[in-house]
């Protein structure tokens, strides 16, 4: 007979420590905006005193620490986790998922998917297919990682015009995602990601206002050349939605908006 046990817990304080000083917090600063005492910040961190479900939330809150974390952190205290982890096809999820397919269908003719913390594809509009063409098939077997997918030398980036530069755009923002969150998943992603190979050239924005994606297309004559957003949901209460990010791709050029324009009125 086997049975399952849960991983262990640091303690709460541990866990409030690393996080005040990930945010580089004092802990007269961190007490000053939760109103608690520096005296007493001190005893919990060390385990000398323990804090109520709700210091801990107040602090979490302060501290701007990703609500999985914040979960952690309540469990690591005693008390059960406040944030529900629901996936987006359940049907209390209707009303976010309704609203993920709304923005992902009216952004076409132009590209645009959903991705969680981890990069993973949720959900993506009828334009992105095309661009993901001659990809390996192992790497858009699910779940489908869309930076290994980017990045890897039998995935997109062969096709990419400016690989060194779109790849020091999507390094430093999972650098600064792993530095955000201390997630250790995205970290192993960071450093596989960085030992691709890629073809010396330029690594940072030469012109323009922002870093474009230059990408070949089987059947267009020219690169397509696109910009790109993130949208995440404002104040979620659930773990999934609070992961959840909407990467659109908008034309970064006449010629990249009149080739999708027209390619979308084709019967």
């Amino acid at each position: 007979m086997s049975t399952t046990t849960a991983p262990t817990l640091p303690p709460a304080g541990h866990l409030l420590r690393e996080w005040r000083q990930r945010r580089k917090r004092s802990q007269m600063d961190l007490a000053l905006d939760a109103e608690v005492s520096t005296r007493h910040l001190s005893y919990v961190e060390t385990g000398r005193a323990s804090a109520s479900r709700e210091m801990l939330l107040r602090l979490a809150e302060h501290l701007d620490m990703p609500l999985r974390q914040r979960n952690l952190l309540l469990m690591a205290g005693g008390f059960a986790p406040h944030y529900p982890e629901r996936p987006l096809q359940a049907p209390d999820m209707a009303a976010a998922r309704s609203a993920v397919e709304a923005i992902l269908k009216g952004h076409e003719p132009f590209p645009a998917l959903a991705v969680d913390r981890h990069w993973h594809l949720l959900a993506a509009n009828a334009a992105l297919a095309p661009m993901m063409q001659g990809a390996a098939a192992r790497l858009l077997e699910p779940p489908v990682n869309v930076l290994r997918l980017s990045l890897h030398p039998e995935g997109l980036a062969p096709r990419i015009e400016n690989l060194p530069e779109w790849r020091a755009h999507l390094l430093e923002r999972l650098r600064m995602q792993v530095e955000r969150s201390g997630d250790a998943e995205l970290a192993a992603l960071q450093a596989e990601l960085a030992a691709y190979p890629c073809p010396a050239g330029p690594q940072a924005v030469t012109g323009g206002i922002a870093v474009p994606l230059r990408i070949r297309v089987p059947g267009k004559a020219r690169a397509l050349s696109f910009l790109s957003t993130t949208t995440v949901f404002g104040t979620p209460v659930d773990i999934t939605l609070a992961e959840l990010a909407l990467e659109c791709f908008y034309p970064a050029d006449d010629a990249t908006r009149q080739a999708l324009t027209m390619e979308a009125r084709r019967p």
